[in-house]
């Protein structure tokens, strides 16, 4: 599925996606996404425990380091953190695998170093595409899911999901060893034009 723009009105119909490919493909048993606050997480997991799908499905919510926008601040809250881990998804708080310190480096000295050139290039088929790799590293690097099976990896451009991938994941250190199988969908366009 395509959507014409990018952003968060696409989250349920990403969300809707991602349960029916579920259903679709028993192999399926991960789903991984980007989620800053929780909320588009505790959505995912509501969806597929009404869905009828009677199987365990590990979702895993990776959100931003502390710090990331403002020092010592966490964007997810521990209610809503707790909040999820009751409902059995893992979560991961951890550096972006794809900006991480050389983003510190081009800040301070300026330029661009190849982790953010990799970032800028996947960022040419939208961001949400992006942030899907990322989360699949972040995820694997955290040992909430296996580098030997397909997942689902949601992204999104700023808030929400805009984008649902199937993908073989790989550890930070094994980066290119990522394989992308599957868009389930993505906005045509990795910019809004209205």
């Amino acid at each position: 599925m395509y959507f014409e723009q990018p952003g968060v009105e696409n989250t349920e119909e990403t969300l809707k996606c991602t349960i029916d490919r579920l259903k679709e493909d028993e192999s399926l048993n991960d789903v991984v996404l980007a989620s800053t606050t929780g909320t588009t997480a505790l959505k995912l997991i509501d969806m597929i425990n009404n869905s009828g799908i009677n199987r365990k499905i590990n979702v895993v919510a990776v959100t931003y380091h502390q710090g990331f926008s403002d020092e010592d601040v966490n964007p997810m809250t521990e209610e809503t953190e707790n909040e999820l881990k009751s409902n059995g998804a893992k979560v991961v708080r951890a550096t972006h695998a794809l900006s991480g310190v050389e983003r510190g480096i081009s800040k301070k000295f300026g330029g661009y170093g190849p982790v953010e050139i990799i970032a800028e290039t996947l960022r040419t088929f939208g961001q949400g595409l992006k942030v899907a790799y990322e989360v699949t590293v972040m995820a694997a690097d955290s040992g909430y899911i296996s580098t030997k099976k397909d997942i689902i990896a949601l992204g999104g451009s700023s808030k929400g999901s805009d984008c649902a991938i199937i993908i073989k994941p790989a550890n930070m250190n094994n980066f290119f060893e990522i394989s992308l199988k599957e868009i389930i969908c993505k906005p045509k366009n990795k910019k809004k034009t209205i």
